[in-house]
């Protein structure tokens, strides 16, 4: 009889009911128990602290969504305005005849102070619109233009009435003399589009986002242009086409290693080549798409040889075992299957690079720009850049701006990921 049925020398059975089994299962279910608190308590600490972000932003930022406007009668007399130069009359006066009328019972310092409710661009508003309809000229024009942010603020209860006149940034004659339009129902509180359509200003309530949406679009544009096809090319040689040698393996650390290097240390280099070497224009969009480009090109390429990584090797076998090249067995069969990974790649790299500023800074793509730049060409802002100028600025306006133009920049990071998880689904084929 064999060892195997002897039962002398069968192998004992494992008794799981002894204690010192049980203790071990204990062990383990308790190890098992700490790990999912472990996690379910760091994922809420990270949802936690985002949710505060958010709500911080928000509360902060979304008054900076509406803009406090008032209707307002314009004589617009010949006297003061001139039929053959239309631009250059005197609209300040053609201001001070409308604030007289609102306000008969004031002097003249009086209207001077009431005045200063009208925001300083109300009379370019006014100037636009009879340049547009020389026939106003001699009759009356009604018109809503914005207040001026220490109104606007007043509107939206950010100034506290019961502080002395000494502190406040508006008297308590201006004050009733705004309270005075509000019951004439003069006063309204739209939804503020220019955020988005107007350019830059010193004033608050005329600050827009304009400038700063064209110029994160030139840069991308280039930004994309340089580093999509530079980086997949260069994705495709190391992983199909270049010998794996030591000078391969260097380039892949180096590759590696630059996926973690700070980006201002991009926004250095393009501050001594792209600026001082090549004599490029400052602050324009095309030196930063060039800076982003750079940063981005070790994320794309990473991306992209891991997309490649994951087509199956079934797949070249078989290309190959019917006669295809390599070069068609790359281009006609892996590439198409690995598009998905590597789109998505590219956009999640898009959406850091429209989220740096430190390079950006230091080509001088802050500068304090009023209009909207029309070529790669020109000096811009982005929006990175936009915040951080809002940021800096000293008004109160401002504070409210800074925090909405955040929640514009957010809202466009998470548009870019979602689309890239949607392209992923929508072409991911299952092998």
């Amino acid at each position: 009889m064999s060892d195997m049925t002897n039962p002398t020398t069968a192998r004992p059975r494992f008794d799981w009911k002894a204690p010192a089994y049980e203790a071990l299962i204990r062990k383990r279910r308790r190890s098992e128990v700490w790990l999912k608190t472990a996690g379910l308590v760091s994922i809420s600490l990270a949802l936690g602290f985002l949710a505060l972000m958010l709500v911080a932003l928000t509360a902060t930022g979304y008054k900076a969504f509406t803009q406090t406007h008032v209707t307002i009668e314009v004589p617009i007399s010949p006297d003061n305005v001139d039929s053959a130069d239309i631009f250059g009359s005197n609209w300040r006066r053609v201001m001070q005849a409308s604030i007289a009328n609102m306000f008969p019972d004031l002097d003249q310092a009086g209207l001077k102070e009431a005045g200063a409710i009208l925001s300083n661009g109300a009379q370019f508003l006014v100037r636009d619109a009879v340049i547009a309809d020389p026939s106003l000229i001699g009759g009356v024009l009604t018109i809503t233009v914005p207040t001026s942010d220490p109104f606007d603020q007043l509107n939206k209860g950010l100034v506290d009435r019961d502080t002395p006149e000494g502190n406040r940034r508006v008297t308590d004659a201006q004050i009733a003399a705004f309270d005075k339009l509000v019951a004439e129902g003069r006063i309204s509180t739209p939804f503020s589009w220019g955020l988005f359509t107007s350019p830059d200003s010193r004033f608050p309530e005329l600050a827009g986002l304009k400038g700063a949406f064209i110029g994160s679009g030139y840069l991308l544009l280039v930004c994309f242009a340089i580093a999509l096809p530079i980086g997949i090319g260069a994705a495709i040689y190391l992983e199909e086409f270049a010998p794996k040698t030591r000078f391969s393996d260097l380039i892949e650390v180096n590759i590696n290693n630059l996926a973690a290097v700070p980006s201002v240390v991009f926004g250095l280099l393009a501050l001594s080549v792209f600026l001082n070497w090549f004599g490029l224009t400052r602050g324009s969009p095309l030196v930063g798409g060039m800076t982003l480009a750079l940063m981005s090109l070790p994320t794309i390429i990473i991306a992209t040889r891991a997309a490649l990584k994951a087509v199956p090797p079934s797949i070249r076998e078989a290309a190959l075992g019917v006669g295809a090249s390599r070069q068609q067995v790359v281009f006609h069969h892996v590439l198409p299957l690995a598009m998905p990974g590597i789109m998505t790649g590219t956009i999640i790299a898009m959406a850091q690079a429209i989220g740096e500023t430190a390079p950006l800074l230091l080509i001088g793509m802050n500068a304090f720009m009023t209009s909207a730049p029309s070529t790669p060409f020109e000096s811009a802002t982005t929006l990175p850049t936009q915040i951080f100028i809002w940021a800096d600025s000293p008004e109160r306006g401002f504070v409210s701006r800074t925090s909405a133009a955040i929640l514009v920049l957010l809202a466009i990071l998470v548009m870019m990921n979602g689309l890239a998880i949607w392209l992923r689904r929508k072409f991911e084929r299952r092998w």
